[in-house]
């Protein structure tokens, strides 16, 4: 046998497990791609979850200063002090989930601000590879989305002494108004006028993300 021989009978087995080799790396980097790819459709679940939550308390903080004027519930609401006893903000997380691709896990009030927080598991595990395992794991992540007053509630100037159409003369006392960021002047409430002078939600409150 010929050294050129030799030498190539004891190459080729070194080939064969470089080419190994890669081909494992290259499936190893394609099941840690496929585990991002999974995680990132989780965030963006629990992101749009969360941000429904958020969204569907605020409205609901509208439904409740519209149900009656009262200064000291108003101040709690428009602080974020309390939530609104209407809407379903979990329930709403939930529908958001699905729609994503996720199942919600948990969903928690926060405090300061006030919010939620939401977390959820996709619904669809990362997939086969050659890392054992990952056909039964499952992406899950986690977003706090939280509402911050835009308005404060504030005394007005004296309201004043007049005379009505009838004739009966007007009380004295205080008014109250909204100030809102964004807005170019105070809104006077009238409390029998608040569906019509009332701001939207939107307008009221702001939701975002918070900071990861």
């Amino acid at each position: 046998m010929s050294r050129d021989s030799s030498e190539s009978g004891q190459a080729y087995p070194i080939y064969l497990a470089v080419v190994a080799g890669l081909l494992f790396l290259a499936f190893a980097f394609f099941a840690v791609g496929m585990a991002s790819a999974s995680r990132n459709d989780a965030q963006g679940a629990a992101d749009a979850a969360a941000l429904a939550a958020a969204r569907e308390a605020r409205d609901g903080l509208r439904d409740n200063l519209l149900d009656l004027f009262d200064p000291d519930a108003w101040e709690d609401l428009l602080d974020g002090r309390r939530l609104g006893s209407t809407g379903d903000p979990c329930g709403r997380a939930s529908e958001f989930a699905r729609k994503n691709g996720a199942e919600r896990t948990s969903c928690e009030r926060v405090f300061s601000p006030t919010g939620f927080t939401v977390e959820v598991r996709n619904t669809k595990p990362v997939g086969d590879s050659l890392i054992p395992g990952t056909e039964r794991q499952y992406a899950t992540a986690a977003a706090t989305a939280v509402i911050e007053p835009r308005c404060r509630l504030r005394e007005a100037e004296d309201i004043g002494i007049g005379e009505e159409e009838d004739g009966a003369e007007e009380k004295d006392g205080k008014g109250h108004e909204l100030i809102c960021r964004g807005f170019d002047g105070p809104v006077e409430i009238d409390p029998d006028r608040l569906t019509d002078i009332l701001p939207e939600p939107e307008d009221l409150f702001s939701v975002h993300l918070a900071d990861r």
